[in-house]
């Protein structure tokens, strides 16, 4: 059986059974029985619940017709669930409809909230959100909260009603206080992103708690980043790492990844790159992109797992198709170096320009690279300039500095002296040996700026200090001459 309709079925056995004993207060089946054939209605509708819980649908559909025909709602209602269910009688939509319908008119919440879903999905009847919303509301003002809940959806999504978050909290709320889980969660995220109302942490958390007491995975996550990031509660990585764990268990791929990132950085628990493999890969499993990646990266390095360069490249490649930069950058290198792979230029230029399109840096640099040499693709100056410059304009040191060896030679570019000092003075203030004694050269020669021996000394001297010979030769000579 659906357990939708089976839940709902347990909570009619319950009236049913409340309504066998308003019937003159009957001690056991045999005595409802005599007083179901007699005629009597509530009796016949309590009966063919009992047999519906028992799973005696031949008997629970004869009882439940007989009620139902005699304008019993809860009968109406169970009769409907069993056409809706095709338990007992052929699976049939608009026969449930019907049903459903003659119970929700008598103003039978359940019924009132099942047609609203029925319009909903479009069941039996033409979809139309606005009749949904309709029996939502009908069920929802009774303190239905399984409708109250719905109704909040509708107003969030726009659906049969003007989008309103507003009413949206409303509703979530009203079903949040009997203990709807999904509302309590819905409230939760509302408060985050302060839609509908004002945006408040602590509140959030307070929700989320609610929900994930009750084992909702979503709400386990959530309260997890709460601790984790320290908001409305305060920082607090034991409670973060006990929080994804739940969530985790229950298979949500967010927490199995971001349990694996606490493990990583040995944050509410002791590091340990074998847990972090284990649950980057429950992620990884289930397509987490972020969890593919770091799973690549652990096979790459050799953490957690023996170092194995094909399984890197299997698991950036499946987050590389997700679009995942980091992932797409890492496979071009894999590609470049020829790791896991057959070295393949075209492969590597393939993967750099997809990352380097969402804006990667250091996709962007590698890219500039590749146009500049003609490896894996045509030799360009112009495009290689292009790349450089959007790396260079993130502050990648080394683009700065092949920027400047541009302007300087006049390659992609009308030479500039000047533009290439701009250049390279950027990179060299960032710690690059290069730009540092290109930066000296040119102070030296006074190519773009002022010649200046001392200035030139001082930046060979930085080159020199960062390893860089050349910087320590030319800081060696002009040392001797007295500057």
């Amino acid at each position: 059986m659906n357990t939708w309709v089976k839940r709902m079925m347990v909570a009619l056995l319950a009236l049913g059974i409340g309504q066998a004993a308003w019937a003159e207060d009957m001690p056991d089946l045999d005595e409802l029985i005599q007083k179901a054939k007699q005629g009597s209605v509530p009796a016949q509708s309590s009966l063919g619940a009992i047999y519906l819980f028992r799973e005696d649908y031949a008997s629970a559909t004869y009882w439940l017709r007989k009620a139902a025909e005699q304008g019993q709602q809860t009968a109406q209602k169970n009769l409907g669930l069993l056409y809706y269910d095709g338990v007992g009688v052929n699976q049939d939509y608009e026969e449930a409809l019907k049903w459903f319908r003659k119970s929700a008119e008598q103003g039978y919440a359940d019924a009132q909230y099942v047609l609203g879903w029925m319009y909903t999905q479009g069941q039996g009847v033409r979809q139309d959100d606005t009749q949904a919303v309709r029996w939502y509301r009908k069920a929802a003002e009774q303190g239905h909260a399984d409708s109250q809940y719905n109704l909040g959806v509708m107003y969030a999504n726009g659906q049969g009603v003007r989008q309103d978050d507003a009413h949206a909290v409303q509703w979530y709320r009203k079903a949040a206080e009997q203990g709807f889980v999904d509302a309590q969660y819905n409230l939760g995220v509302m408060y985050t992103n302060g839609q509908g109302v004002r945006q408040d942490d602590t509140q959030a958390v307070q929700w989320y708690r609610k929900a994930a007491e009750q084992g909702d995975a979503k709400a386990q996550f959530n309260l997890g980043v709460a601790y984790e990031k320290g908001e409305g509660v305060r920082q607090d990585y034991i409670q973060a790492v006990q929080w994804f764990g739940k969530a985790a268990e229950q298979g949500l791929a967010d927490a199995q990844y971001n349990l694996g990132v606490m493990y990583a950085n040995g944050q509410g628990v002791r590091q340990d790159d074998t847990q972090v493999v284990q649950w980057y890969r429950k992620a990884a499993e289930q397509g987490h992109a972020k969890a593919q990646f770091n799973l690549g990266v652990a096979y790459e390095k050799g953490e957690g797992v023996r170092q194995d360069y094909i399984q890197a490249v299997q698991w950036f490649g499946k987050a590389a198709e997700q679009g995942l930069a980091d992932a797409q950058y890492n496979l071009g290198v894999m590609y470049a170096n020829g790791q896991g792979v057959r070295q393949d230029d075209t492969q590597a230029v393939q993967w750099f320009g997809k990352a380097a399109e969402q804006g990667l840096a250091d996709a962007q640099y590698n890219l500039g690279v590749m146009y500049a040499n003609g490896q894996g693709v045509r030799q360009d100056d112009t495009q290689a300039v292009q790349w450089y410059r959007k790396a260079a304009e993130q502050r990648d040191a080394k683009a700065q500095s092949n920027l400047g060896v541009m302007y300087a030679n006049g390659q992609g570019v009308r030479q500039d002296d000047a533009q290439a000092v701009q250049w390279y003075r950027k990179a060299a203030e960032q710690g690059l040996a290069d730009a540092q004694y290109n930066l000296g050269v040119a102070y030296d020669n006074g190519q773009g700026v002022r010649q200046n021996l001392v200035i030139a000394k001082e930046w060979y001297g930085k080159a020199c200090d960062n390893g860089l010979q050349l910087g320590c030769d030319a800081y060696r000579e002009l040392n001797q001459k007295g500057y």
